[in-house]
């Protein structure tokens, strides 16, 4: 008998909420801003795909992430009436407390407002009992920071990134255009699948400038981020002041990220969180490490030393290059690439480009010209599920709990 044959889930009522039942009065709201125009979805990509909403047409594969504290837990399935395969998110609602509700709400109705190739979207959401079940595109390749840790651990080549930001980037750009700003761009947020389409995702932290018809030209709104999403975050976010922040913080997390995929690592991982704000806000930019950057680093490090100048400059440059010195120094990115990088982290938002403007900067222009191939020319293939086994769903009769489901525990890096 399947796993999926228990009396107790067939009984179980499943409500739809597809996109044709979901309230759209705030996202119409939100376009309602005169010069916010509607910018339609480039062709090709994951085209909107209907899957049924019954329990009994999902064979949960293997458990692939896990997201919101361990309430949801994130597997490859195998929708059987099709055959397809597919990545199914399954959350606890009973468990949720009031602010993940509202997160899972939002990046529900999100996902069905933004139709766009490089935005990862939902097929198909409901609930089966006290179960949030939501149905998306099966990513092959995971996560950009899943290929770094399995693939490339001391950083890709400027061809694959610039493959993979351009596809980010002009996700970001038409949520821009849409009047929305992410606030949570990080490699882990950038997902591919098997035929190379590269997706953003990490919707639940987004923020809408337009409220009531008027839209805004600076955010306040400063959500309580995760101690682990800081190295991505802009300084005038971090800085919580009456300044406040807009489109161009995004912008800089680009940079951030774009440093994490050459690098291998996450800049600013190993720093205390002050250290760090300091870092931002006075010491100087980070950069891609090459043979050109090290030198200039190994340098400024032995003047530190010496005592001379004990300047916040001085000591996060002597952090930085500390970290430079645990990995080799083989490879060498173009002036292009750097100074995409310099722009993007611009200390002062408004020196930082648009993301629009960043779609035709001379990187991706000289990686066009550069490499003819495709991105899945520059990826392993991807790693097939051989598991044919059937992994249980959650029972309350068999007091089981969905995070003990499979025994594959390790920590993933595919956040979908």
């Amino acid at each position: 008998m399947s796993c999926l044959d228990c009396s107790c889930i067939l009984r179980t009522p499943v409500e739809s909420l597809r996109p044709e039942k979901q309230s759209q009065s705030s996202i119409h709201e939100c376009l309602a801003d005169s010069e916010l125009a509607w910018i339609p979805p480039s062709t090709g990509g994951n085209e909107m795909i209907f899957c049924s909403s019954n329990v009994s047409h999902y064979e949960l594969q293997v458990e692939i992430g896990r997201r919101f504290n361990n309430l949801t837990s994130v597997y490859l399935a195998r929708h059987t009436p099709t055959g397809m395969q597919v990545a199914v998110r399954i959350t606890d609602l009973e468990s949720c407390s009031e602010e993940h509700l509202k997160t899972l709400q939002n990046e529900v109705v999100l996902s069905h407002f933004f139709q766009h190739p490089n935005i990862m979207t939902f097929w198909t959401v409901f609930t089966a009992g006290s179960w949030l079940w939501v149905i998306s595109p099966f990513m092959a390749y995971g996560s950009a920071r899943h290929l770094l840790k399995t693939y490339f651990p001391e950083g890709m080549s400027e061809a694959l990134i610039g493959n993979i930001l351009f596809g980010a980037i002009r996700g970001l750009n038409y949520m821009h255009q849409n009047g929305y700003i992410h606030r949570n761009i990080k490699a882990s947020h950038i997902l591919i699948s098997g035929d190379g389409l590269v997706s953003l995702s990490g919707l639940n932290n987004l923020y809408c400038l337009v409220n009531n018809g008027q839209k805004s030209k600076v955010v306040y709104d400063f959500p309580q981020f995760s101690t682990s999403v800081l190295p991505w975050l802009s300084p005038e976010l971090l800085r919580q002041d009456l300044s406040g922040y807009n489109m161009k913080s995004d912008i800089y997390s680009v940079g951030i990220t774009a440093c994490e995929l050459a690098n291998g690592r996450v800049p600013f991982q190993e720093m205390p969180c002050t250290q760090m704000l300091l870092q931002k806000l006075k010491g100087p930019a980070y950069c891609p490490w090459d043979i050109n950057t090290f030198p200039h680093g190994e340098s400024r490090m032995k003047n530190s030393r010496s005592g001379v100048d004990s300047g916040i400059g001085e000591s996060m440059t002597r952090t930085m290059t500390s970290e430079r010195l645990k990995i080799p120094f083989s490879k060498t990115f173009s002036p292009a690439f750097h100074n995409l990088v310099e722009l993007c982290l611009q200390q002062d938002p408004e020196k930082r480009p648009s993301a629009s403007s960043l779609l035709s900067h001379m990187f991706f222009k000289q990686i066009k010209k550069q490499t003819q191939s495709s991105l899945l020319s520059l990826l392993p293939p991807p790693v097939q599920n051989s598991r044919s086994e059937l992994l249980a769903l959650p029972s309350a009769a068999a007091g089981t709990e969905l995070g003990c489901i499979t025994t594959n525990q390790h920590e993933t890096d595919w956040e979908f």
